[in-house]
C-alpha cells in the first residue's frame, strides 16, 4: 500500500504519497484534473527550474533573500537542471490556463527537497517555503509565460535550428553532386522545359535556407520575457531593478540573449511572440510537405511512374505485394507537416482568447508549440538520414523522359514564332512521332538547324 503524508495549503489538509517531493496544491490538481495522460511539456522543466535559481539569485543581490536560503534553492535547481527529479512533476497538461498548479509544482518540489537537503520533514515547508522563498518576486502571471518563452528559446535553438540546417546543408549537397543531370521539368503536373536535377534541388535547400531566416527573425520575440510584471504587470511585491538582475541570470545561465520585455502589460496579457513563432513553424510545414510530396512524385513507380529518382530500401512496403518499396519517410513528413498546421491553428485560438490582463490558455499554447518543435526536428531528421541521404537518380528514366517530352519544342519557338512551334508539337503528339520527325515532315525546318536548336543542356538557363 502507498503511504502518505498530510500537507496543507490554504484550503486545509490533503494526503500526498510520502516519498513525493510535490506538495498539497500540486496533489489537489492531481485529483481536480483527471484528464488525459498527457503531461505537461518535459521541455518545461529545466527552463522553470533555470528561471527559479534566477529568480534566487537576484533576490540575494538586493539582500532580499538569505544567503542559505539562496544556497538551498540555487543547489535544487541545479539538480533539477541535471536531470533530477524529473518525475516528480506528474501535471497533465489540462490545468489552470495560467498554468498555476504547474508553477506550485515547482515550487513544491523545489521547497521540499530542500527540506530534505537541510534534514527537515517533507511538507514542512521548512527551511524553504514555496511562495514566500521560491516564488519570491514572482507570479504564474509573469513566470509561466517567462518559462514558455524559455523552453521554446531553447529548444529552437538547441534541437529544430540544428536540424534544419542539415537537412537544408544535404539538399544542397545533392544539388551539386546531380548539378550536370539535365532532366524534363513540369508545370502543372504537365511536362515542361528541361532543368537539371540539381537546380531542382537547389530550389529545395534555399526554401529552407529562407526558412531559417523567418525562424531567427521569430525568435528575436521570443527572447523578451515578461519576468518582472507579477501578477498584471506593475511589478507589485518586486523590487527595483529585480527583472533585469533575474534575466541577465537567465541568460548567464541558458547562453541565450534573453532580455526583460519592454512593455510588460503586452507580454502578459497575450503571447503573440509565440503566435507568430507557431505561425513560423508553420511555413516551415508547409516548405516541408511540398518538398516531401515533390519527391514522391518524382520516385512514383518503379516502372510506370515518373521513377526518376531512386528511394532507399529501408524495409518492405506492403504485406501482401512481395517486393514493394514505398516512400514511408515522404509519408511520415508530411503527416508531421498536417499536424503541425494543426497544433498552429490551435495556437492562434489560443492566442485570439487572451482576456485584459492575462491569457488564460498558456497550457494550451506551449504544449502545442513545443510539440511542433519536436515533431519538426525528429521529422527533419529521420527523412535526411533515411531518404535523402541515400536518394539516387534514375539515370536511365530521366533521359528517356527528356527525349519523349513534346516541350523540348519551345527552342524553336523563338526561330519559328509560338504557333508554328505548337504545331509541330501537336502533330508529334497526334502521330506518335518525335519532334524532329513530325518537323520535318511538316517541312517547317531543316534537320541541321533542328539539331542545332533542340539541345536539352542548352536549355537549362538563359542564353548568352
Amino acid at each position: 500500500m502507498t503511504e502518505f503524508r498530510t500537507e496543507t495549503d490554504s484550503l486545509g489538509p490533503i494526503d500526498v504519497p510520502a516519498n513525493a517531493l510535490w506538495g498539497a496544491q500540486t496533489q489537489r490538481a492531481l485529483t481536480l484534473f483527471r484528464i488525459d495522460n498527457e503531461r505537461m511539456p518535459q521541455e518545461m522543466i529545466v527552463p522553470y527550474a533555470i528561471l527559479k535559481k534566477a529568480c534566487a539569485l537576484a533576490n540575494h543581490k538586493k539582500k532580499h533573500l538569505d544567503t542559505k536560503t539562496k544556497d538551498l534553492i540555487a543547489r535544487v535547481c541545479d539538480e533539477i537542471i541535471d536531470g533530477q527529479h524529473h518525475d516528480m512533476f506528474p501535471l497533465p497538461v489540462w490545468i489552470s490556463g495560467s498554468g498555476t498548479q504547474y508553477n506550485m509544482n515547482v515550487n513544491e518540489v523545489i521547497a521540499n527537497r530542500c527540506s530534505q537537503l537541510a534534514e527537515h520533514p517533507l511538507g514542512s515547508k521548512g527551511p524553504v517555503h514555496p511562495n514566500d522563498h521560491v516564488n519570491k518576486s514572482q507570479s504564474t502571471n509573469d513566470n509561466f509565460p517567462s518559462a514558455m518563452y524559455m523552453a521554446v528559446a531553447i529548444q529552437t535553438f538547441l534541437k529544430l535550428l540544428p536540424s534544419l540546417r542539415i537537412l537544408k546543408d544535404t539538399f544542397f549537397t545533392k544539388s551539386k553532386e546531380w548539378k550536370d543531370i539535365v532532366k524534363i521539368g513540369r508545370t502543372h503536373m504537365q511536362d515542361a522545359t528541361p532543368l537539371t536535377l540539381g537546380q531542382e534541388f537547389s530550389g529545395f535547400g534555399t526554401i529552407l535556407k529562407e526558412t531559417l531566416y523567418r525562424l531567427d527573425n521569430a525568435l528575436g520575440e521570443v527572447y523578451s520575457l515578461p519576468l518582472g510584471g507579477t501578477a498584471v504587470g506593475t511589478g507589485i511585491n518586486t523590487h527595483s531593478g529585480f527583472d533585469e538582475d533575474a534575466i541577465y541570470f537567465i541568460s548567464k545561465l541558458t547562453g541565450q540573449p534573453f532580455i526583460p520585455a519592454s512593455n510588460k502589460f503586452a507580454y502578459q496579457g497575450n503571447h503573440d511572440a509565440l503566435v507568430q513563432f507557431s505561425a513560423t513553424l508553420k511555413t516551415l510545414a508547409v516548405a516541408l510537405n511540398k518538398i516531401a510530396n515533390d519527391i514522391r512524385l518524382l520516385a512514383c513507380g518503379p516502372r510506370t511512374g515518373i521513377a526518376e529518382l531512386i528511394l532507399p530500401a529501408n524495409e518492405p512496403g506492403s504485406s501482401i505485394m512481395p517486393g514493394k518499396v514505398n516512400p514511408t519517410q515522404c509519408e511520415a513528413l508530411t503527416m508531421i507537416a498536417m499536424q503541425v498546421i494543426a497544433n498552429d491553428a490551435a495556437v492562434t485560438m489560443g492566442g485570439t482568447s487572451g482576456a485584459l490582463q492575462m491569457n488564460a490558455y498558456k497550457p494550451l499554447i506551449i504544449r502545442n508549440v513545443l510539440h511542433s518543435i519536436r515533431l519538426l526536428t525528429d521529422g527533419m531528421r529521420s527523412f535526411r538520414k533515411h531518404l535523402l541521404e541515400g536518394l539516387e537518380p534514375n539515370r536511365e528514366r530521366i533521359e528517356s523522359n527528356l527525349e519523349q517530352s513534346l516541350m523540348l519544342v519551345t527552342a524553336l519557338a523563338p526561330t519559328l514564332g509560338y504557333e508554328k512551334a505548337a504545331s509541330i508539337a501537336h502533330h508529334a503528339h497526334e502521330t506518335g512521332q518525335t519532334l524532329k520527325e513530325a518537323a520535318l515532315e511538316l517541312g517547317l525546318i531543316s534537320e541541321q538547324e533542328f539539331d542545332l536548336l533542340v539541345v536539352p543542356d542548352n536549355m537549362v538557363g538563359p542564353k548568352d
